[in-house]
């Protein structure tokens, strides 16, 4: 007894969320963050500074790191009615974060190279000139930081209890049967604004990753100037090296968790089990969820029971959680003993 019948054909569009202004955000951050790259770049050359050159240099890292972000809203939107996409273009933003992220750890890794190389063969450094353009690649940075945190929370909505009615059971006007488990609930696509863009963030940790290496070739340089400190400086760069890697390993989990659909672990399955076999009678025997928007799940689900329920009896169980927005059902009956 599967319900797999579909009368009327609903496109899978359940993460295509207005993403313009975040895209406009992250083309105002990397022409900003070009620009600090082209000028900390021909300033370290100039003064001599390693901690400058090197800042510049983590920079361009993350101008193709914000190149890879603005490339997945281009393609996300251009193939948001392809209906190859069976959930939609969401993963695309995904995929460049898990790209930004393993970029992060390339920069992680040049960056401890080029300071322990720096700690066994000093330069000399023109500590002042090069000093004002690190202030002014930090002042860069947190004014590109400040544009990404302010993404997209205003109309962000966090579901509750008085969502369940419009959940994947609501059949909005359709017969029972001509609801087969495809309905993109309200409350499903509200708990997907209320998440984190993730693409958004793997942007802003390379423009925070950005502001603290600035912060400590500022620490470095001054230290040079004032103290003649000139071991501070790679030093520094280690310290930043490890933080930034840290940063890496996060982002590179989170996004690597969603590319594997590695969800049977999240709250959403205990939810759905509890909610099928809530009768004593009812026993799932195979079910598949797996991540389709930033906050919402899809799930196969196959019960078997003594006294069988239609599949849309079951599926009104699972009404009530908001993150399930889409759910097929199939039904079948295994006398009590037997199964």
């Amino acid at each position: 007894m599967t319900d797999n019948a579909q009368p009327c054909r609903e496109p899978h569009r359940l993460a295509v969320a207005d993403q313009s202004r975040n895209a406009r955000r992250t083309r105002l951050v990397l022409i900003l963050t070009l620009i600090m790259m082209v000028a900390e770049i021909a300033a370290g050359w100039m003064y001599g500074s390693m901690a400058l050159l090197a800042d510049g240099w983590h920079m361009a890292t993350h101008v193709v790191a914000l190149s890879i972000a603005g490339v997945a809203y281009v393609l996300a939107r251009r193939w948001s009615q392809d209906d190859r996409f069976a959930f939609g273009t969401w993963k695309i933003e995904i995929l460049g974060a898990f790209t930004s992220a393993l970029l992060l750890g390339v920069v992680a890794a040049a960056l401890a190279f080029e300071s322990i190389l720096r700690l066994v063969s000093p330069e000399e450094v023109q500590f002042g000139p090069a000093l004002v353009v690190a202030v002014i690649g930090l002042a860069v940075n947190l004014a590109s930081a400040l544009l990404l945190q302010g993404h997209d929370h205003s109309h962000a909505h966090v579901p509750s209890d008085h969502d369940h009615n419009h959940g994947p059971g609501h059949d909005h006007g359709h017969e029972p049967s001509h609801d087969h488990g495809h309905d993109h609930a309200p409350a499903a696509a509200d708990a997907t604004q209320a998440a984190a863009d993730m693409n958004m963030q793997s942007a802003y940790a390379h423009v925070l990753s950005d502001a603290f290496t600035s912060v400590l070739a500022i620490l470095a340089l001054s230290a040079g100037l004032w103290l003649g400190w000139t071991w501070l400086d790679p030093v520094m760069g280690l310290v930043g090296a490890g933080v930034i890697a840290w940063w890496a390993k996060g982002l590179l989990a989170d996004s690597a968790r969603v590319l594997v659909d590695r969800e049977m672990d999240s709250p959403v399955v205990a939810q759905i089990r509890r909610a099928i076999e809530s009768d004593d009678d009812a026993q799932i025997a195979d079910l598949h969820v797996w991540r389709v928007g930033r906050a919402a799940y899809a799930a196969v689900v196959t019960v078997v029971a003594d006294r069988p329920l239609t599949p849309e009896r079951y599926r009104e169980r699972v009404a009530r959680i908001p993150a399930l927005a889409h759910v097929s059902v199939e039904v079948n009956r295994c006398p009590r003993g037997d199964c």
